[in-house]
């Protein structure tokens, strides 16, 4: 598996993206939250996701772009969990809802537990 995040997997359509706040659902893992819906995105590309970190919570761009790097990296990484169980394309955008300052490590557990938490949302057969 390669731990990379082309280009293709990048969340960028408007319409998705409205769609995805009006009809997605979503898990969370405190301060992580992650919305999703199903959906074809016309390629060949099983997951699209966009991430996002509140201005509300971190006024300075610097800091936003910090988070938003951060948790790109901690996908790019764990990617591997979701598309080795998934079975049809979905849109995620993935959230950042805090004033709290965790650190990479802490994010990266977090995420860990985010993506297993949102496997047994789509796959509830599957589950313990």
């Amino acid at each position: 598996m390669k731990f990379t995040y082309p280009k293709s997997e990048k969340l960028k359509s408007k319409n998705t993206i409205d769609l995805l706040f009006s009809e997605g659902k979503s898990v969370a893992k405190y301060p992580l939250r992650l919305v999703y819906v199903e959906g074809d995105f016309g390629e060949n590309i099983p997951l699209k996701i966009g991430v996002s970190v509140s201005k509300k919570h971190f006024k300075l761009a610097v800091d936003r772009n910090y988070f938003k790097r951060v948790l790109r990296e901690t996908y790019r990484l764990n990617k591997h969990l979701i598309l080795e169980n998934m079975d049809k394309p979905y849109a995620i955008m993935f959230l950042y809802q805090s004033k709290d300052r965790l650190t990479y490590e802490e994010i990266n557990l977090k995420t860990i537990q985010l993506f297993t938490k949102f496997l047994a949302a789509i796959n509830p057969e599957n589950s313990k």
